[in-house]
């Protein structure tokens, strides 16, 4: 089995940046994103956008990249009544967008402190592809077995591509930690991360405690690191003491901006947490050493973040 390509990263520098809210992006990049498939519509449509996207992250201190495919499932492409071989191409294609920029940033880079960045394969959960709000909840009319056939084919085809891992990402159920951690036993040499939303400090969307998950994760030798993702920064230094707990993988924490989101509007409410007033100093003494921002996080954010972090760390 190869090493985790995470830590490298650690030990050398004590932290590895991922990058903040992809579509947040897109969309300040002109594009609609009021669709199904969220941000995988701009695959479809304006692919040099998502390239342009990596690159802005890449140049803010991303040290890794996620794919445009949270929300990029066969089912979904198959209701915009894509062929199944038309949506493996969409999805190969992603991979490859994500690697090409990585490679044509490191090629030109004149930063001589980052290491090569990496790029993940992004596994959103069934609730994405249902687009309802539901990877909030976790009230899903699947049990495991199905949630294991919903998210097999897409695991096998980013596997395949050049990432270097793939991210498993604000998943809300114990049945679909259990889904994407059989795929994972089934991929020894694939790495993957698995991150989750929570309803409150202890316990994740489902009400499965957080210890429960946990321990799920540790029995799988290829977890590259767990945390959470899209949960508000002011309950992060909570969530990453728990986790600690219970598990000896990295920790791995990227909140959304704090503001709130209606599922029905498809809205966010409230006012962001600005970046640089985030507590990072508490998330790194409580533990996490992969540390980035998701939804309404810009790249300026993740700049700010990581020249925080770098200070901290010294």
């Amino acid at each position: 089995m190869p090493n985790n390509p995470f830590l490298p990263f650690i030990e050398r520098y004590g932290f590895v940046m991922l990058d903040g809210g992809l579509a947040t992006t897109l969309e300040a990049h002109g594009c609609n994103l009021d669709d199904p498939l969220w941000s995988a519509n701009t695959l479809l449509e304006s692919p040099d956008r998502i390239t342009a996207v990596h690159r802005e992250f890449l140049e803010a201190g991303a040290d890794c990249i996620a794919t445009a495919t949270y929300q990029a499932t066969i089912p979904g492409f198959r209701r915009r009544g894509m062929s199944d071989a038309r949506a493996r191409a969409v999805l190969e294609m992603a991979a490859d967008i994500a690697c090409r920029a990585r490679d044509e940033f490191w090629a030109t880079s004149a930063m001589t402190r980052r290491s090569r960045p990496l790029v993940a394969g992004s596994i959103g959960p069934y609730g994405a592809y249902l687009a309802d709000g539901s990877e909030y909840r976790g009230e899903y009319d699947l049990e495991e077995g199905a949630l294991y056939e919903f998210h097999q084919e897409r695991w096998h085809i980013l596997a395949g591509t050049d990432v270097d891992l793939i991210g498993c990402e604000t998943i809300p159920s114990r049945a679909e930690t259990a889904a994407l951690l059989r795929l994972l036993r089934e991929s020894p040499n694939t790495w993957a991360w698995l991150s989750f939303t929570c309803r409150d400090a202890r316990h994740i969307s489902d009400g499965t405690p957080i210890g429960e998950v946990a321990a799920l994760c540790e029995s799988v030798p290829n977890v590259g690191g767990v945390g959470v993702n899209c949960v508000p920064p002011s309950i992060a230094s909570q969530l990453i003491e728990e986790f600690r707990q219970f598990t000896r993988h990295p920790i791995i924490v990227y909140p959304n901006s704090g503001e709130g989101y209606d599922a029905d509007r498809k809205t966010w409410t409230g006012s962001p947490a600005p970046a640089d007033a985030w507590p990072v100093a508490h998330w790194l003494e409580a533990g996490a050493s992969i540390i980035g921002g998701c939804c309404r996080v810009m790249p300026e954010a993740i700049a700010a973040m990581r020249a925080e972090v770098e200070r901290l760390v010294g």
